[in-house]
């Protein structure tokens, strides 16, 4: 008996030829170049500008991050996972990526730490809503085989945008000045991803027939230790790998006075060679246990960092971004791989929005804390160190994860 051509089996076994699946690929990698890549990854090449301008502290620039996460998290991450398995990913893909573009161009007027701190939190909401849930989501529903290798894809985009951002902000810097820097990258969020979320469609022919099963299943998998194991790893790699990215900046160019131009290509490096992370990681997700795969990640994180102490020799600090960019740029995309091989599709977006909700509180609680021990203590080594310890605990509770090959159900 032959698949019907909407049917799961028949789909799965053919997913690179669909075009939806093409399109709902390019639509993720678009939203991660943008909402992540541009503005996350962005904000803090423009955080020495405020700090010299306006006379704040590394501290108060690096807890704008920390508290739209804290706040922004908790408040908005688990109802954006219910919304994007009962309505699915389209429009709050749409939403986020106006909040992100908006929260940029309202950055580039503030001129007070308090209009600074709520246009962090619009940011923060932006990515809640048009980053990596919705877009995990959307590539896990219209891929099964090769879902890591699709994942990987989709993921460039934030090394892409990543790459990209400090370059481009470098070069729109010089000519303009920082504020009107920050606001065209506002504007290019809008135009490059809206269109594309606009005419994604969402899932394939029949792909929400399991969505009534999905409140038990998701009961079950929060229930169960494997989803506890997940998300205390995944919180340990994210404020590692946020540690490093939010403080890195201010690291180079204010520490180690290395030159705008200069810090702009270490920068870059760390994102280009996450793009391939991204590539491996997903190749590597396709033919291993996921686990091992997440382990990898996290012994080259800890691995990295020290190489910052050795600032001294640019070669250490090429090392270090060619290794650290490759664990970031497989770490968060593994993360829903595994949360889907284990627990499955259909209550992923729930999962992931406490998940990431999580990570969330991690990625904004470890650069404040990270700043603020190099604003007491006059370096960042005892930070950095801290973080190494951090990434060997997250290895842990990933190493005691069964291989998921069994859904927890």
């Amino acid at each position: 008996m032959t698949d019907s051509p909407a049917s799961p089996a028949a789909f799965s076994a053919t997913p690179a030829l669909r075009p939806g699946a093409v399109q709902a690929t390019a639509t993720a990698f678009a939203g991660l170049f943008c909402v992540v890549g541009l503005a996350l990854y962005g904000l803090p090449f423009y955080y020495d500008f405020m700090v010299r301008e306006f006379g704040w502290t590394r501290g108060e620039v690096t807890s704008g991050n920390a508290l739209s996460k804290l706040i922004i998290g908790p408040l908005f991450g688990f109802l954006a996972g219910w919304l994007v398995d009962r309505f699915g990913p389209r429009r709050l893909m749409m939403a986020g990526i106006l909040m992100a573009g908006i929260a940029l161009v309202g950055l580039g007027h503030v001129s007070t730490l308090g209009g600074f701190y709520f246009f962090y939190m619009f940011n923060a909401l932006g990515y809640v809503c048009g980053g990596p849930l919705p877009a995990q989501v959307l590539v896990s529903r219209w891929f099964q085989k090769a879902r890591g290798k699709a994942m990987g894809i989709a993921y460039l985009g934030i090394g892409f945008g990543g790459a990209v951002v400090p370059l481009l902000s470098a070069a729109l810097v010089e000519r303009f000045g920082w504020r009107v820097a920050i606001e065209t990258i506002g504007v290019l969020i809008v135009l490059i991803a809206f269109p594309l979320a606009y005419f994604v469609k969402e899932s394939p022919d029949g792909a929400r027939a399991s969505a009534a099963l999905a409140p038990r299943s998701s009961l079950a998998a929060f229930k169960s230790s494997a989803f506890y194991l997940l998300t205390v790893g995944s919180m340990c790699s994210i404020a590692a790998l946020a540690g490093v990215q939010q403080n890195l900046k201010l690291f180079l160019s204010v520490d180690q006075h290395f030159s705008q131009s200069n810090a702009a290509r270490v920068l870059s490096l760390v994102l280009a060679f996450s793009i391939v992370g991204r590539l491996l990681m997903g190749y590597l997700a396709d033919r291993i246990p996921t686990k091992y795969v997440m382990l990898l990640i996290y012994f080259l994180l800890a691995g990295s960092i020290p190489l910052l102490f050795l600032h001294q020799s640019p070669a250490a600090i090429y090392i270090f971004a060619a290794i650290f960019g490759i664990g970031l740029g497989g770490d968060y995309m593994v993360i829903p791989l595994m949360a889907a091989e284990i627990f499955g599709v259909e209550v992923l977006g729930r999962l992931m929005g406490v998940i990431l909700t999580a990570g969330g509180v991690a990625e904004a609680a470890s650069p404040w804390m990270i700043g603020r021990l190099r604003d007491s203590r006059g370096n960042y080594f005892l930070g950095f160190l801290l973080l190494v310890g951090i990434t060997l605990a997250g290895a842990l509770a990933i190493g005691t994860l069964p291989n998921p090959r069994r859904r927890v159900a």
